[in-house]
């Protein structure tokens, strides 16, 4: 039903600005009734990071951004959604046109600048929604102007644990200037320490929340190795690969809109993010968990992101152009996958990765 009302209220949304048209989706979320998703075949469960997920696919962050509506989302099929990016006071972001749709390319660009109605907003809806079933992480980050923007990452950890079960620390967004800067290696080790334990400090009040780290696909092997090396030895729980991508193809058909900074997500990062996702998995030797991020647009996609190393499998920019009908739509056709091949998804998680590093999908 939810699908094909989409298709009905496509037009209409594609002819709005790309920003306008997003509000207009969480309002009508909004007005939904929250339900409870149809069961999932239970070879789609994926028990990982001490939990257990009905389905691998998620909603990535940047949807629901202040946290508005994160159990109509749960209810559309996602086995596990991610609110935000929240910071620790609220700001406006950039200003606005920030977003742009690439219809050609099935790809999205946005800069909106981490635009958060502000922690205390967010943990709010939190505690509102406390004792709700479904998973829901949060993705958290540093106000631009934040004179200890390791600080901020602390205060959201102290203040969110135990009311979401997940924690992605946002370090590779490029919409904030020098937030990619905390990839480096001193950096990160000091800020995945002082994270870390701050998390340790909320368990001992018997809370349990799992920390994330979610990387940038603009990286060389070097830094990969470097960004592992210190997640591994700070006990990060797991990877996000990858967030969205400076770099522009030469693919794009959409030339003008090509020119406008912020992030590009969508089809185009679908390699990229694939392979540094493949090369991540060789490189953590199954010690932590991944979850695979960017371009995931079907169940093949979805597929080879699960080949490459994912346990878990996130998507938004597809959501864009093909509605709430495509989770039904990958789930379905990762069920055809694993009956064609006679396997599981535990067992395909990282068999190809090897050859997926090299090119070959």
């Amino acid at each position: 039903m939810i699908g094909a009302l989409f298709s009905l209220a496509k037009p209409a949304l594609h002819a709005l600005d790309a920003e306008t048209a997003h509000q207009l989706t969480i309002r009508g979320l909004s007005l939904m009734p929250v339900t409870a998703p149809p069961a999932d075949d239970p070879r789609l469960s994926v028990t990982v990071l001490g939990k257990k997920f009905p389905n691998p696919i998620g909603l990535a962050a940047g949807f629901d951004k202040q946290c508005e509506v994160p159990d109509q989302l749960l209810g559309l099929g996602f086995g596990f959604v991610e609110i935000g990016g929240v910071v620790p006071k609220p700001q406006d972001g950039n200003p606005r046109p920030r977003v742009f749709r690439l219809t050609r390319d099935e790809a999205v660009i946005n800069r909106f600048g981490l635009n958060s109605e502000g922690l205390d907003a967010v943990r709010r809806r939190l505690v509102h929604r406390r004792g709700r079933p479904g998973i829901v992480g949060v993705n958290i980050g540093a106000n631009k102007d934040s004179s200890d923007r390791i600080a901020d990452y602390v205060l959201c950890i102290e203040q969110l644990c135990g009311l979401a079960d997940f924690l992605t620390i946002n370090v590779s967004s490029p919409n904030t200037p020098g937030l990619r800067d905390l990839q480096g290696e001193a950096f990160l080790d000091d800020l995945l320490a002082r994270s870390m334990e701050a998390r340790d400090k909320a368990d001992r009040r018997g809370q349990k929340t799992i920390v994330l780290l979610k990387i940038a696909p603009d990286i060389s092997l070097d830094a990969l190795d470097a960004i592992v090396a210190t997640a591994l030895r700070r006990g990060i729980d797991g990877l996000t690969v990858s967030n969205t991508t400076i770099a522009r193809p030469d693919s794009l058909k959409e030339k003008s809109l090509a020119s406008e900074t912020g992030g590009l997500s969508g089809k185009p990062l679908f390699v990229p993010s694939t392979k540094l996702l493949a090369e991540t998995f060789l490189r953590v030797e199954r010690r932590i968990p991944l979850i695979g991020v960017g371009g995931v647009d079907c169940a093949e996609a979805a597929w080879a992101k699960i080949r490459a190393g994912a346990s878990l499998v996130q998507l938004y920019s597809a959501m864009v152009y093909k509605g709430p009908g495509l989770v039904p739509e990958i789930k379905s056709g990762l069920l055809r996958l694993l009956e064609r091949e006679k396997t599981s998804l535990a067992q395909a998680t990282g068999r190809d990765a090897s050859a997926i590093a090299q090119g070959q999908f």
